[in-house]
């Protein structure tokens, strides 16, 4: 069995209502996904987002391990860099195949990042509904994100969950659900009776909050649930006619951070990382956008940056910068 995980491993190298179902029958499979996400190969568009210390509002970043999270899973990265026209979002969105809304701390309403994510989100429904399929990915405060864009409001409530590793607590039938239903048994066992899902957010989606909320129980299913000292609160969600994922706990820390010692490293924690990366750029291998030119591609690609090493005074051992 691990040799088989190794083997699976290997190969892994990179994610916003209503549409019709029949967007998920898809034949072709695209072997060359590009994806972004909101924090400024599949060609996976990841969000990039304000440095709240600096002076200069269009300073973004984005933390490698996001990157290397996609690439472990065989995609590509292109930086979403904020504060850029429409019709720039526009033509990256077309040449693309998902698009990722990373954690972090700003704004969910008045932030560059809150601005292009809405954008994305806007796109993406549209393509889905015309049959173009285009998946979204939210880890933390892209989970949160995702919930204000769908619903409108802020529904959030303050948790105790800054800083603590967590098993999930699995809704009936999680695990037929299309992001869980091709983990291996043993792992979800783990997910399910180990503390390897990393979680540091004060802000999260109860499930009372969620029940409350029409456009959020009609537009997204709940996969897994987590408790505080005082309520239950959604963890990872799936969009039910759309390609549209949430997670509010960290997938891509277990494998790649290494600067808090609440980071699960156990060997389930590590699997749990690349079966989460893999699924997701599947998910981008299933649409078929793509740069007008190889020169256009290759310029676009976080391969023009080179990370900066944080270490221990960062909650990232490297991010990239974008002036």
């Amino acid at each position: 069995m691990e040799m088989n995980f190794l083997s699976h491993a290997f190969l892994l190298v990179v994610f916003l209502g209503c549409a019709s179902s029949a967007v998920f029958k898809t034949a072709k499979i695209n072997d060359r996904p590009i994806i972004v996400t909101c924090r400024p190969p599949q060609r996976l568009g990841v969000l990039a987002q304000e440095i709240k210390s600096s002076e200069n509002p269009e300073i973004s970043y984005i933390a490698a391990s996001y990157v290397k999270f996609l690439e472990s899973a065989g995609a590509r990265v292109v930086p979403v860099r904020i504060n850029q026209s429409q019709e720039d979002y526009e033509k990256l969105f077309n040449s693309i195949n998902g698009f990722l809304l990373p954690g972090g701390g700003v704004n969910l309403i008045s932030s560059g990042y809150a601005k292009a994510a809405s954008v994305f989100y806007q796109l993406a429904l549209k393509a889905n509904s015309e049959g173009d399929y285009f998946p979204i990915w939210g880890t933390c405060l892209g989970f949160e994100e995702l919930t204000y864009l769908t619903s409108g409001k802020i529904l959030l409530v303050r948790t105790n969950t800054t800083s603590v590793a967590l098993p999930l607590i699995f809704t009936k039938g999680a695990r037929e659900s299309r992001l869980f239903k091709n983990f291996p048994t043993e792992l979800l066992e783990a997910l399910a009776t180990e503390s390897i899902t990393e979680n540091s957010h004060i802000w999260s989606l109860s499930v009372e909050k969620y029940n409350s909320d029409e456009k959020l129980r009609k537009f997204y299913n709940i996969l897994t649930t987590n408790k505080d000292e005082k309520l239950e609160f959604v963890s990872t969600m799936e969009a039910y006619d759309v390609p549209i994922y949430g997670t509010q706990w960290h997938p891509e820390k277990n494998a790649f951070e290494w600067t808090r010692p609440y980071i699960p490293h156990s060997p389930n924690a590590v699997k749990a990382t690349f079966y989460m990366a893999d699924f997701f750029v599947n998910e981008a291998r299933k649409n078929f956008h793509h740069f007008p030119s190889e020169e256009e591609e290759s310029k676009a690609l976080i391969y023009n940056y080179s990370p900066v090493y944080k270490g221990n005074h960062s909650a990232f051992e490297q991010i990239y910068i974008f002036s």
